[in-house]
């Protein structure tokens, strides 16, 4: 069965452009285009495609207002086409809490190589979104209830650390378990899929909507108890130790499981630099990235946790990491910052 995709931009060489790479594997077929909105509600009721694609500018109606009703009447995957800029970085972010799966960055026309790269991610996050769980998410975001005792407390020693790693949907998955954890946790170091231009950005929303101080992650910058550090696009994080501290070492050495940042870079110098002092969690995301460096995490006698399947977006990369053994146990997104902070607190009495 071939992923129907329902193509939405008001640009005819964008439409055209997005057509010929879509359908270039033989398993994505585009059952339609729209130019704006009003034509694409009127193609979903008539074509039911499994995967929208949508622009944020276009005329009419703006993608952000109709992505809205779009999730609360008809949920439905969407996977934002957005420009680089700041502006779009912004509305991406603001796309993606608003229920798209993910979001490619328009291809430059500069360089062949770059659309063929364009063309693989683009088709590879369709195939991810046609498998997401976008009805369950919107039920379950019904159903949460909103008041829940905050966490006292996820204080530990000195040198503890707290990992997170996620992809597809996981800009959803680490604001809700961030801004759970309280201002006295250990510094979280953060791995999530995302290309250059955008992490910044992530960060910065996260500052606004957690007790933590949220940065993006500079080569050398301490890791200090309080704030979290998120791995700059196109930029591998690791963890080192010099003079007594921990710091943030920022690479662009080799692609690890496809990606960089790579989730299993992260993890795997967390395992080798602090060890047991370490919990760690693998949030929604495609693929296995960060199952091999969860499981070194553990090795090491780190607490580690993934994301339950009921609660994960794409429950790709932590299905691979339970299965691989790397998870202690696995959680919804919603306990998972009680899960870590409780491991903090034990930490704390044994030591």
């Amino acid at each position: 069965m071939s992923i129907k995709v329902l193509v939405v931009d008001d640009s005819a060489l964008i439409r055209e452009v997005l057509g010929r790479m879509l359908t270039r594997d033989g398993d994505i077929d585009v059952v339609g285009t729209a130019v704006d909105p009003i034509e694409a509600r009127e193609k979903i009721k008539q074509l039911d495609p499994d995967v929208v694609t949508l622009d944020i500018e276009m005329p009419n109606m703006n993608g952000l207002a109709f992505l809205e009703k779009l999730m609360r009447l008809r949920p439905t995957p969407v996977v934002m086409v957005s420009t680089l800029t700041k502006k779009g970085a912004s509305e991406t972010l603001l796309a993606l809490e608003l229920g798209a799966v993910d979001f490619v960055a328009k291809p430059s026309a500069e360089f062949q190589g770059g659309l063929d790269a364009f063309g693989a991610g683009l088709r590879d996050k369709i195939r991810a979104a046609a498998k997401s769980d976008v009805r369950g998410r919107s039920a379950s975001r019904a159903d949460v209830p909103k008041v829940k005792a905050p966490l006292k407390t996820a204080a530990a020693p000195e040198g503890a650390l707290i990992a997170i790693g996620a992809s597809t949907g996981g800009v959803e998955a680490i604001r809700a378990v961030l801004s759970e954890l309280p201002a006295d946790c250990p510094p979280v170091v953060i791995a999530q899929h995302m290309p250059a231009g955008f992490t910044g950005r992530f960060a910065a929303r996260l500052d606004e909507l957690c007790a933590l101080k949220v940065a993006e992650a500079e080569d050398r910058m301490p890791l200090l108890p309080g704030h979290a550090y998120v791995a700059r696009g196109d930029y591998h994080l690791r963890v080192e130790k010099s003079s007594g501290q921990l710091k943030c070492r920022l690479g662009q050495d080799g692609l690890e499981s496809g990606h960089r940042p790579s989730v299993d870079v992260l993890f795997e110098s967390v395992a080798k630099t602090v060890g047991p002092m370490a919990v760690g969690a693998i949030l929604t995301g495609m693929g296995r990235d960060g199952a091999r460096g969860l499981k070194l995490m553990r090795d090491a006698g780190a607490y580690t946790v993934g994301q339950s399947q009921a609660s994960a977006l794409v429950y790709g990369m932590p299905r691979v990491a339970f299965e691989e053994g790397a998870v202690v146990e696995q959680a919804p997104v919603e306990q998972i910052a009680a899960k870590l902070a409780n491991a903090l607190v034990k930490l704390k009495s044994a030591a």
